[in-house]
């Protein structure tokens, strides 16, 4: 089953798993070696959380390795939906209870991002916007309750 990914997402995650294996991985093993250059690991707290913090580096990469190779890299830019929100979509919101806007770009689960604005094609207002248009009012079931959006714009950039 391959997984849907914005072009600039994969990209980014290229470059997250191009870090952890290229900057993170050395150093903690550097770490790791100089931890035990301390004596008996046993009692060594420096030794163990440095394995930790590489049990927590190799899953990483062990999982980005797995969505990359599964990824369907889609190029956003080339997407032709009319005036429908798809995957990919960036839609412009008005909140209709405080007339506070906002952006979102629906993406990939391993590329979402609230705080840049990149939402999870499977979160509550993904699912409410998709198959939508400007002008129509979508209801999102969110954590607080039911808050209600007018779709102001959608574009694909």
């Amino acid at each position: 089953m391959s997984t849907p990914l914005t072009s600039k997402g994969a990209d980014r995650l290229r470059e997250m798993l191009q870090k952890l294996k290229k900057v993170d991985r050395p150093k903690i093993i550097e770490a790791i070696a100089e931890a035990r250059s301390h004596g008996d690991l046993s009692e060594n707290a420096e030794y163990h959380a440095a394995k930790e913090q590489q049990g927590f580096i190799e899953g990483r990469i062990a999982s980005l390795e797995s969505v990359l190779s599964i990824a369907q890299v889609i190029d956003v830019t080339t997407i032709d939906a009319g005036e429908k929100v798809v995957f990919g979509a960036t839609v412009k919101l008005i909140n209709l209870e405080n007339d506070n806007e906002v952006v979102y770009q629906i993406v990939g689960e391993e590329e979402s991002d609230i705080n840049m604005g990149l939402v999870s094609v499977s979160s509550p207002i993904a699912k409410a916007l998709i198959g939508r248009e400007p002008g129509d009012i979508v209801e999102v079931h969110a954590p607080g309750g039911i808050v209600e959006y007018e779709i102001l714009e959608i574009s694909y950039i």
